[in-house]
């Protein structure tokens, strides 16, 4: 074949594959109609199988495999959580424990919280953005003057916008009563010194957009600076006014995380589209979720937290008509074994675990997916990563097919991920 024929049969084929249904353009995806996502992020790795897919009972100090808690039946017929579930077992046609998630990341916290908060394994070359940043690219904040996404906990890469840029990035503020340390203006500071410092700025923001005009880095940067001056105001900072609250619902939220959920709401009441809540009191057990040794004893501690948090939420968003709006995540870096370590606590695992998806005008079957007598290996219908976070875009509206752009380089949004379609 000459070399003109070879181009001109080259150019027929792909123009063939070009045209033909599904092969170039993303696929049909059913999208649901939620406006707000909230992650409840526990570190260090929930046990599913001692809280949303009980077995068996076990025994810690007999080495003998299985639940360490007793199970109670659910709103759903034929689902069990455990018994320090007993407020969200009564609302659980609202929620969907998915308990096949699995990934292969097992042996490293860090390694592990990136994948479950990107849907990626990490890579030398990309950084990938967050689910938090990806909702804030591709859905903006709900109403003006407030961020997109809000984390309310430490920050770290893994929940930050990767190739997105700070545009998409996050908020964060590890003191609930006071918001974020950035943006709270001391008491002591007078309306005529702010308005001299921000003038005093002003001048600084345009002398760099006259030099470094063309420069996109320096662009982003100072687009930031003027968020963060419009969120500096009052009307944002008072979304933190807890104390504006009835007692009676506080008290209802309980421990420091309930009073997290609690200020996530009112942040969605403000317009802010994603807010990732991370779990406060990790020492209450003496190990936090990475329940290894001692930390399995006290481990309900941790669990009623999550259960009159979670529950709560519910219920509060359903009064304010938001929960059929809001997709509400309960996520780890991973699971825990069936068995008990030397210590009488559990291991890491990872081939099958528990997440749970609520809300968000889902059609919530209380459980999705099968595991084995341990909660150890996936029996029926396996969830990857990818296909967890294309069920929470796509119910944010969001078609998880779509591309995002380092650069010129497209990227998909999530990892060839596809919705749980009964969901929908």
């Amino acid at each position: 074949m000459k070399r003109r024929e070879f181009i001109q049969a080259t150019a027929t084929a792909s123009g063939a594959m070009l045209a033909a249904p599904g092969l170039c353009s993303p696929r049909p995806v059913t999208l649901g109609k939620a406006e707000h996502c909230v992650m409840l992020w526990l570190g260090g790795g929930m046990s599913q199988i001692d809280t949303f897919d009980p077995k068996s009972r076990g025994d810690a100090a007999e080495k003998k495999a299985g639940s360490y808690y007793a199970s109670i039946e659910t709103a759903v017929p034929g689902v069990q959580v455990c018994e320090h579930l007993s407020k969200t077992a009564r609302l659980m046609e609202h929620v969907t424990a998915v308990r096949t998630l699995n990934h292969d990341v097992v042996d490293e916290h860090a390694a592990a919280a990136n994948r479950m908060h990107t849907g990626r394994l990490t890579s030398g070359t990309v950084t990938y953005p967050s689910l938090g940043s990806i909702v804030a690219h591709q859905r903006g904040a709900a109403a003006e003057g407030v961020p997109a996404y809000v984390l309310l906990g430490y920050p770290n890469i893994a929940r930050g916008p990767g190739f997105l840029g700070p545009q998409a990035g996050y908020i964060y503020s590890t003191n609930i009563n006071s918001g974020p340390a950035g943006l709270a203006r001391p008491k002591w500071l007078s309306g005529n010194r702010v308005a001299r410092r921000e003038a005093l700025l002003d001048t600084v923001r345009s002398g760099g957009s006259d030099r470094f005009g063309d420069d996109r880095k320096f662009a982003e940067y100072n687009a930031v600076i003027g968020e963060s001056l419009r969120l500096a105001g009052p009307d944002f900072m008072n979304v933190f006014e807890l104390s504006n609250e009835p007692d009676s619902l506080r008290n209802n939220y309980a421990s420091e995380f309930g009073q997290r959920c609690l200020l996530t709401r009112r942040l969605f009441q403000a317009g802010v589209r994603f807010v990732e809540v991370s779990y406060s009191d990790n020492f209450k057990n003496g190990t936090g979720w990475d329940t290894h040794n001692g930390g399995q004893l006290n481990q309900h501690l941790l669990i009623q937290d999550l259960d009159a948090a979670l529950a709560t939420l519910i219920a509060d968003l359903k009064n304010h008509g938001l929960l059929d709006k809001t997709v509400i995540l309960v996520n780890s870096e991973f699971g825990r074994p069936g068995g008990f370590d030397s210590g009488g606590g559990r291991g890491h695992h990872s081939k099958c675990f528990t997440s749970v998806i609520a809300g968000g005008g889902l059609n919530h079957t209380g459980a999705w997916g099968q595991s084995n007598e341990l909660a150890e290996q996936v029996v029926e219908q396996p969830v990857s990563v990818p296909d967890y976070f294309a069920t929470a875009l796509a119910a944010m509206q969001i078609n998880p097919t779509e591309s995002l752009y380092d650069g010129d380089r497209p990227v998909p949004i999530t990892d060839l991920g596809k919705p749980i379609a009964e969901l929908f």
